[in-house]
C-alpha cells in the first residue's frame, strides 16, 4: 500500500505548523475575511443514539472528488479550500512527509511535528518551544487542529493563511533556522521528493510547493463530534452533564463574543493582561500593526480540544485549564490596554462554582481528531 493510500485510510477522516510565533519581519496584515472559498466533503454523521465518549479515533474517510478527501465532522462548517491549492491525495501525502521531516530545520533536529505533535493534540506540552541550538522562544505552540478555518495565524496574526504561515518557522533563526534557498537545493537532491513535487505540482522542489503541500496536509486535521456538538447539533440531551450545561449557559453569556462557536474563536485580537507585568511588556498585535493601542493584544485562541492542550495563553503561563479559566473569569490582569470585554467579565463576578462549571464545559469541546503517524521518509 502506498503512503498516500495508507493516509487516506488511517488519517483523513476526521491547520499548520503554527510555529512559536518568533517572526522578525511581519508580513502583510491579515484581514478578518477568509481568503478562501468554501467547499464541503460529506454530510455530517448521523447523531448516535447512545451517549458515546469523546475519543481520538478518526472518522471514516470520505471518497470522491478532492474536497471529499476530508470528512468534516459534526459541528464544523464546510471546509475552506483555496482555489489555487486544491486538495489531492498525493499533495496531502507530500505535505505529511514535509511536516514530519526534520531536514526542514538547519541542523536536522526539528520538524513541524516537534512543536505540533499529533500525540499531544497537535500542540506541545511545554510553556514555550525549544528551537535551533536549544534557543527558547517567547510563545506557546498553538494546536494545528482546525487551523483550516483560521483567518489569522500566529499569536500576533501576522499570517492570514496556512500557505502564508507555513514557511515562517523554517527560516526563523530561533525556530528551525534554515535558509529556504538552501532547503530547496537540499530537498532537490533527494530523488523521491523531486518525483513527488513533479507529480503534484509539475515542477521541481519549490518554496511555494512546500507551503502548499504542508497547508493541504494541515487542512485534514479537524476536530468535531464532541459532546457539545452531539448536544447542540445531534439532539442528544444526555451528551452534556448538568455541570456542563450550566457551563454552556455561562459561556454563552460571558465568553462567546470572543470565543465564538462553532470554532470558539473570532480570530481577532484582545488584551487580557497576560504578561503585561513584564518589562518590557509583550508587543502582541503591535508587532504587526505598529499601533500603540495594539500593545499586548493577542489572537483569541480557538477552544476545541482545549482540555488537551495545556499549558495556556501565549506565554504558556497557565499550567492547567482551571488556572486559565480562573484568570479569564476574573477579567484578566489589569493594565492600561485591558480590553473592554475583559472588564465586562470582571463585573459579572463569576463564582468559584461558575468557574468549575466553565471548566467542565470546556472539557465537552474535546471530540475526535486524527493522530497521524510519521511516514517513512526518503
Amino acid at each position: 500500500m502506498k503512503h498516500w493510500q495508507w493516509f487516506m485510510v488511517v488519517g483523513l477522516g476526521l491547520g499548520l505548523c503554527t510555529g512559536c510565533g518568533q517572526g522578525t519581519t511581519p508580513p502583510k496584515k491579515p484581514t478578518d475575511k477568509p481568503s478562501t472559498t468554501l467547499t464541503t466533503g460529506t454530510e455530517q454523521p448521523t447523531p448516535p443514539t447512545e451517549k458515546p465518549s469523546a475519543s481520538n479515533k478518526p472518522a471514516t474517510p470520505a471518497a470522491g472528488s478532492a474536497p471529499d478527501l476530508v470528512k468534516v465532522p459534526l459541528g464544523l462548517p464546510p471546509l475552506p479550500i483555496p482555489p489555487d491549492n486544491p486538495m489531492t491525495p498525493e499533495k496531502i501525502e507530500l505535505g505529511r512527509m514535509l511536516y514530519f521531516d526534520k531536514r526542514l530545520s538547519r541542523d536536522g533536529t526539528i520538524s513541524c511535528a516537534t512543536c505540533h505533535d499529533p500525540k499531544k493534540a497537535w500542540a506541545e506540552d511545554t510553556p514555550v518551544s525549544t528551537g535551533f541550538k536549544g534557543q527558547k522562544g517567547e510563545f506557546n505552540s498553538p494546536t494545528v487542529i482546525n487551523t483550516a478555518y483560521a483567518t489569522s495565524l500566529f499569536w500576533d496574526g501576522r499570517a492570514s493563511s496556512l500557505e502564508e504561515q507555513a514557511l515562517g518557522p523554517m527560516q526563523n533563526p530561533i525556530e528551525m533556522a534554515h535558509d529556504l534557498d538552501e532547503l530547496v537545493k537540499q530537498l532537490s537532491s533527494i530523488p523521491k521528493y523531486v518525483e513527488m513535487f513533479q507529480k503534484v505540482f509539475g515542477t521541481g522542489v519549490t518554496k511555494d510547493g512546500m507551503a502548499k503541500a504542508i497547508a493541504a496536509f494541515e487542512r485534514t486535521v479537524l476536530s468535531g463530534n464532541s459532546p457539545y456538538d452531539r448536544y447542540t447539533k445531534g439532539n442528544d440531551p444526555n451528551a452534556l452533564t448538568e455541570s456542563q450545561k450550566r457551563g454552556l449557559d455561562l459561556f454563552e453569556q460571558h465568553c462567546a463574543v470572543c470565543h465564538t462557536p462553532p470554532l470558539f474563536s473570532n480570530y481577532r485580537f484582545f488584551n487580557a493582561g497576560i504578561g503585561m507585568d513584564k518589562d518590557p511588556p509583550p508587543a502582541g498585535r503591535k508587532a504587526v500593526t505598529g499601533k500603540d493601542e495594539d500593545l499586548g493584544k493577542f489572537r483569541v485562541p480557538p477552544l476545541r480540544e482545549v482540555a488537551r492542550t495545556a499549558p495556556y495563553f501565549h506565554d504558556g503561563s497557565a499550567a492547567t485549564l482551571e488556572e486559565a479559566v480562573a484568570v479569564m473569569a476574573a477579567g484578566g490582569k489589569d493594565n492600561p490596554n485591558l480590553s473592554p470585554m475583559m472588564k465586562a467579565v470582571r463585573e459579572a463576578k463569576l463564582t468559584e462554582e461558575n468557574r468549575k462549571d466553565l471548566v467542565e464545559f470546556l472539557k465537552a469541546l474535546s471530540g475526535e481528531y486524527p493522530i497521524v503517524e510519521p511516514p517513512e521518509l526518503p
